[in-house]
C-alpha cells in the first residue's frame, strides 16, 4: 500500500505565494526590459478590449499638415481693399498660399498671394475690383510638391461677400444709363463773328498825336474737341485745339508809329483742357487752363465756370475766360431741354476778344438737336457789337458725335 505524504498548511501557502509571485515576474520586467506599452494592450486583451496601437508615420504626418484659420467677412465697403488676414498652421509645410477671387461682373478667378504681417498673414483684393453687388473668393494652399488644396471654400462655390452700392455708384449708373453707356464725345465746331466796325487809336506819323479811327472787327474760328465722361467726381473731362483769324481793333503800344494793316490782324493758336468736377447733384463747377500763340507770341490764360442744375439737360451756366494780351469774356448760358430731343440756349457775353480796346456785347442763341445714333447738331446765331452805331452777325455750326 502506498501512502500518499500529507500537504501540511505552511506547505500550502508556500505554494500559493509561489504561484503568485510567478505571475507577478511575468508582468515585470525583466533583464532585457520587456516594453511597458505592451502591459495595457495585454490586459485589454484579457479583458475583450481593441489594443491600442503605436503612432504611425503616417498619422504623424496627418497630425502636422497644414491647417488655416480667419474669420470670413459678410459684408465690406464698396472701393476699398479687401484685406484677408489668416493664420497659418505648420506653415513649413505649404510653399504659397493663395486668396482666389472673382466679381460679379467677370467670371475670370484671380489670385493673390498671401504675406506674411505683424501678427499674421495677409492678403489684399484691390479696391477697382470690390464692386457693387458681391465679390466671391476661396483660399488656396500650394503644398511643397506642387499640388494645390482648397482649404476654406472652392471655386465651384467660392465665399460671397456683399458690397453695398454707395451714392456716388448710384449716381454714375443712373447717368451712364440715361446716356446709353456712350461716355466719350467727339466734336468739330465753327464760328463767324462780325462786330461791324469798332474804335481804336492810331499815331499821326508827323506829330505823334492820337486821333480815333475806326477799323473793321470780325473774325473766324475753327475748333475741334474730345470729351471723356468718368460720370464720378469727375464728371468729364475734355481737350479742346482750336484756330482763330481775324482783323480786330488792336489798341497802339506807346512808342509804337506803325499804322499799317498789318497791325489789325490777329491770330491764335490754342489748346485747353478742361475738367469738371462734381460738387452736389445740381452743383458742377468747371476749370481751364489755356496754352496759346498769338501773334506777339506765346500766352497762357484760363477759364472757368459754375453749372447750376442737370449737366445733360436744362441747366444755367455762368462763366469766364481770359487769355494774356487776346483778352478776356464773361458769359451767361442757360439750356433750355425741350420736346423732339431739341435743347434751345439763349446767351449772353461781354468780351474784348480779340485784342479790342473796348468791351462788347454779345446776344446769341444756340439750337442743338439729337438726331440719333449718338449724332448731335448744333446751330448758333446773334448779334453783338461794341458801339452803339455799329454792329454785326454771328453765324455758326456744331457736329458731334457720342460714343
Amino acid at each position: 500500500m502506498v501512502t500518499r505524504p500529507a500537504f501540511s498548511p505552511v506547505f500550502t501557502l508556500c505554494a500559493a505565494l509561489g504561484l503568485a509571485a510567478a505571475r507577478a515576474g511575468a508582468q515585470t520586467p525583466g533583464p532585457e526590459g520587456t516594453p511597458m506599452d505592451d502591459v495595457p494592450a495585454r490586459q485589454a486583451s484579457e479583458e475583450g478590449e481593441p489594443a491600442a496601437r503605436p503612432k504611425t508615420r503616417e498619422s504623424q504626418l496627418r497630425t502636422m499638415a497644414p491647417r488655416l484659420h480667419h474669420a470670413p467677412p459678410a459684408v465690406t465697403e464698396a472701393h476699398e481693399d479687401l484685406l484677408i488676414e489668416a493664420e497659418i498652421v505648420h506653415p513649413e509645410q505649404v510653399r504659397r498660399a493663395l486668396l482666389v477671387y472673382r466679381t460679379a461682373a467677370d467670371a475670370t478667378f484671380r489670385e493673390v498671394e498671401f504675406r506674411r504681417g505683424l501678427e499674421h498673414y495677409v492678403a489684399a483684393i484691390p479696391a477697382d475690383h470690390v464692386r457693387w453687388p458681391w465679390i466671391a473668393y476661396l483660399i488656396e494652399i500650394e503644398r511643397l510638391d506642387g499640388s494645390k488644396l482648397p482649404i476654406f471654400a472652392t471655386r465651384a462655390e467660392p465665399h460671397r461677400v456683399e458690397v453695398p452700392e454707395d451714392l456716388m455708384d448710384v449716381r454714375e449708373r443712373a447717368l451712364f444709363e440715361r446716356l446709353s453707356g456712350r461716355r466719350s464725345v467727339v466734336s468739330a465746331s465753327g464760328e463767324y463773328v462780325s462786330f461791324g466796325h469798332s474804335e481804336t487809336d492810331e499815331i499821326d506819323s508827323l506829330t505823334g498825336t492820337r486821333r480815333p479811327i475806326e477799323v473793321a472787327d470780325n473774325y473766324y474760328r475753327l475748333e475741334a474737341s474730345y470729351t471723356y465722361r468718368p460720370l464720378r467726381l469727375i464728371t468729364e473731362f475734355s481737350l479742346k485745339i482750336g484756330v482763330l483769324r481775324g482783323h480786330s481793333p488792336v489798341p497802339v503800344e506807346e512808342g509804337d508809329r506803325q499804322n499799317s494793316d498789318d497791325r489789325f490782324k490777329v491770330g491764335l493758336n490754342y489748346g485747353a483742357p478742361t475738367v469738371r468736377i462734381h460738387l452736389a447733384d445740381i452743383w458742377h463747377l468747371e476749370g481751364e487752363f489755356l496754352t496759346s500763340v498769338t501773334e506777339v507770341g506765346f500766352s497762357v490764360g484760363a477759364g472757368g465756370a459754375v453749372l447750376v442744375g442737370d449737366p445733360y439737360g436744362s441747366k444755367l451756366t455762368l462763366g469766364f475766360e481770359s487769355i494774356q494780351v487776346f483778352g478776356t469774356r464773361f458769359y451767361s448760358k442757360m439750356d433750355i431741354r425741350g420736346p423732339a430731343r431739341l435743347t434751345v440756349a439763349p446767351m449772353i457775353e461781354l468780351t474784348n476778344m480779340p485784342h479790342a480796346k473796348s468791351y462788347g456785347l454779345r446776344l446769341l442763341g444756340e439750337v442743338t438737336l439729337d438726331a440719333g445714333r449718338g449724332f448731335g447738331v448744333g446751330l448758333r446765331g446773334g448779334y453783338q457789337a461794341r458801339l452803339a452805331t455799329s454792329g454785326g452777325p454771328t453765324g455758326g455750326a456744331t457736329l458731334s458725335y457720342t460714343f
